[in-house]
């Protein structure tokens, strides 16, 4: 039954079958999980990959299930001790009749921080010379001049990047060494990945994903309790509290309280099998993961009930506002838009380099709602279904930071003359609320926003330390040398959402102590986070001026000037020391 909800793609499917490829399926004719019993000198292992993988992936289970390098050639004999092919082809077999396998080839060692003995060698030798270098200078000067500590923090900034995967990746150490495998080049990890409705997932993550569906199995039957339920119609909702499941099982709730389940015809399994998709879809990023994609649901679920637009809207638009704010960052690979532009990416050459990931994102959300067993538009008529597609990519699209002033200027000239009965105006109204939500934090109680500030840092470093490496250009305001917290907040809230916030609190006036209230004072509180961090800032830059004066003072003068001064001491009277005292 768990394994009911995450159908194969029958795209890569078809592709293999015009390619003559057999391809392993169940009675039904979905790919099925296939168990291999192998084993490695006198250990025994076993590996389970689906039957519709890739042979790339293959590999990488025998990798890991090895811990044999992506440098390692890998030969595997059956039971005759032939050589066998590894790919998805290969039957299952027992543990009676193993396989065995054997890593060929040099696997490169890595010290227990994760370097090369080469780079480690090296970085020891800096920090052996800098060190030498600090000590004559502290036996010259009495003092370690700020120059110096500036290297070492440099050194050992260094040595964090090698140590990071990611940038390794970018460094080229953990590339695919035949450059078969092209899929991914938007992502900085595309290995071991598991195919599902058309999304690429790491094994790790599917087996996790496996964990939280058992549980949101056990939890979608039962029934939420009325103060829980709002609770969650409101902006203070705190999300951290939650765990995947239990988002799982609130946002289907809200298909149920707004009754789109019963409107629509929307079936109880295929919502909750959509749901599950959308889960698999979200990666392991530090911003755009699946907590973000339900914090912004939440607050768009909470617009609905606040500004009541149950009687503004039609169903298929509350459907609309409802899956654009669940899909709206599908497989985002924690790397932006002028990221794939610049990197000429898969997804930007696919897409002209407009707008490459929220293109992407809408692509992926129909990839899932076209799958047999989570099409939660089924039900829909012709009409209703062009209206929905188009209104999702639109509301989706629109979530492009590129675009945003221009939206905001278009929603802004709606004032005073909105016509509820226009579809046009209708449209735009929705782009803006998914807009509101999409960027929301701030509207948020301080205690349940930081931590997400601290989260988008993080993903912002990520990339701009990645285009470093890869010398592509690199904004300011994601440069961890040129950027800090409370600089980054202020210029975001005072110049991207209180203009927006006020734009539509004008529209709708119930706003604006809820949510753009909030976003006000979080204004005010990183505006004196920002004064404290630039006095402190000074403080210290003056403390380094003292001590390069100080350094700069010769010592024989000094040693002359104590000499002097004693011997004056020596000549001075009682009557002098006494009128001293």
């Amino acid at each position: 039954n768990n394994l009911s909800c995450l159908p194969s793609c029958q795209r890569a499917k078809e592709s293999m079958e015009s390619k003559n490829c057999r391809v392993d399926t169940n009675t039904d004719g979905r790919p099925h999980l296939k168990t291999i019993f192998f084993k490695m000198g006198d250990v025994e292992e076993q590996v389970e990959f689906w039957s519709d993988a890739n042979s790339e992936e293959v590999k990488e289970c025998f990798r890991s299930a090895t811990e044999s390098g992506p440098s390692d050639i890998l030969k595997l004999y059956n039971t005759s001790n032939s050589l066998m092919n590894i790919s998805p082809r290969i039957l299952a077999n027992n543990p009676d009749t193993r396989f065995t396998l054997k890593v060929v080839g040099a696997k490169q060692c890595l010290s227990s921080d994760g370097l090369t003995p080469e780079i480690n060698e090296t970085l020891l030798s800096i920090e052996k010379r800098l060190l030498n270098l600090e000590k004559k200078i502290v036996l010259n000067s009495g003092d370690t001049p700020p120059a110096v500590w500036d290297m070492r923090a440099k050194v050992e900034n260094l040595r964090e990047k090698l140590e990071s995967v990611e940038h390794m990746s970018w460094l080229g150490l953990y590339k695919d060494i035949d450059g078969k495998n092209t899929k991914g080049k938007n992502s900085p990890n595309n290995n071991g990945m598991v195919h599902c409705c058309g999304t690429k997932k790491t094994k790790e993550k599917y087996l996790y994903s496996q964990q939280v569906f058992e549980k949101f199995e056990k939890l979608r039957s039962v029934d939420l309790t009325d103060a829980t339920r709002e609770l969650l119609k409101k902006p203070t909702f705190d999300i951290w509290q939650w765990e995947d499941s239990e988002m799982l099982y609130l946002l289907q709730q809200m298909f149920v309280d707004l009754k789109l389940v019963e409107r629509l015809y929307i079936e109880l399994p295929m919502l909750q099998a959509f749901l599950f998709q959308v889960h698999l879809s979200y990666n392991y990023t530090p911003y755009h993961n699946f907590r973000h994609c339900f914090c912004v649901t939440q607050m768009m679920y909470g617009l609905i009930w606040l500004c009541n637009l149950q009687e503004k809207l039609d169903d298929i638009e509350m459907l609309i506002l409802l899956v654009a704010a669940i899909c709206h960052d599908l497989d985002h690979p924690g790397y932006n838009n002028a990221y794939q532009v610049n990197a000429k990416t898969e997804l930007a050459l696919r897409y002209n380099d407009i707008s490459p990931l929220e293109n992407h994102h809408a692509a992926v959300a129909f990839e899932i709602l076209t799958c047999d067993t989570s099409n939660v538009i089924k039900h829909l008529t012709p009409t209703q279904h062009k209206q929905f597609r188009s209104g999702m990519i639109k509301c989706i699209l629109a979530t492009d930071m590129a675009r945003h002033n221009e939206i905001v200027t278009s929603f802004k000239g709606l004032n005073g003359c909105y016509d509820n009965d226009n579809a046009d105006h209708r449209l735009l109204m929705m782009m803006i609320f998914l807009k509101v939500s999409d960027i929301s934090n701030e509207a948020r109680p301080m205690d349940v926003s930081e931590p997400w500030v601290e989260c988008l840092l993080q993903e912002f470093f990520m990339q701009s330390d990645a285009e470093k490496l890869e010398g592509l250009p690199v904004a300011p305001f994601m440069d961890r040398e040129k950027v800090t917290k409370p600089s980054a907040q202020v210029g975001f809230i005072k110049f991207v959402l209180i203009p927006l916030y006020e734009a539509v609190a004008a529209m709708f006036e119930e706003i604006r102590e809820p949510i753009l209230a909030p976003v006000v004072r979080a204004l005010d509180y990183y505006s004196e986070m920002n004064r404290k961090f630039e006095q402190d800032k000074e403080a210290v830059k003056l403390k380094q001026d003292g001590r390069r004066i100080s350094s700069t003072i010769d010592p024989k003068v000094e040693l002359k000037r104590v000499s002097v001064s004693r011997k004056t001491s020596e000549v001075r009277s009682p009557d002098d020391l006494s009128s001293s005292s």
